[in-house]
């Protein structure tokens, strides 16, 4: 018999078949087991909790007086924390922005702050020609007036 074989059947791999009614119900118990097993595990979860809670709600309603104003300190800590945080974090990127601009590197926005700068110029050269010239035409009507007098 091993004369009869060829070089093709000896590197084919030797496969099992399996009726598909086997692999259904394998897949059938192995889901049955892992859904049991997880509401085993939380209906266990939701006794501990309700034990909990009920051991707990006497020492919650005898401390509350000291409880719920450390609650709220706590907050009030924690919220100072955050906010100073993200006050230090915001003023940490401004200055590096800063840096960077005055660096000369070119950070995202300076071409906006150029274009800015270079209007407030304009609007500023504009105004100290107009008061120059307004000035004159001040002086000059204070002039004539003299001058008819």
């Amino acid at each position: 018999m091993a004369s009869q074989l060829t070089t093709s059947d000896q590197t084919r791999p030797i496969t099992h078949h399996t009726s598909p009614a086997a692999r259904q119900t394998a897949k059938f118990v192995t889901a049955a087991l892992l859904g049991g097993s997880t509401l085993v595990l939380s209906g266990l979860t939701l006794t501990a909790t309700v034990l909990g809670l009920a051991v707990a709600t006497p020492l919650f309603v005898l401390f509350s007086p000291v409880l719920a104003p450390a609650l709220i300190a706590t907050l009030m800590i924690g919220a100072g924390f955050l906010v100073s945080g993200g006050c230090g974090a915001a003023a940490l990127v401004g200055f590096t922005w800063l840096y960077n601009y005055a660096t000369g590197k070119r950070p995202l926005g300076a071409d906006q702050i150029d274009f800015v700068k270079d209007e407030i110029s304009g609007k500023a050269t504009d105004m100290k020609d107009f008061v120059k010239d307004y000035a004159k035409a001040g002086r000059d009507r204070s002039d004539q007036e003299v001058r008819r007098t």
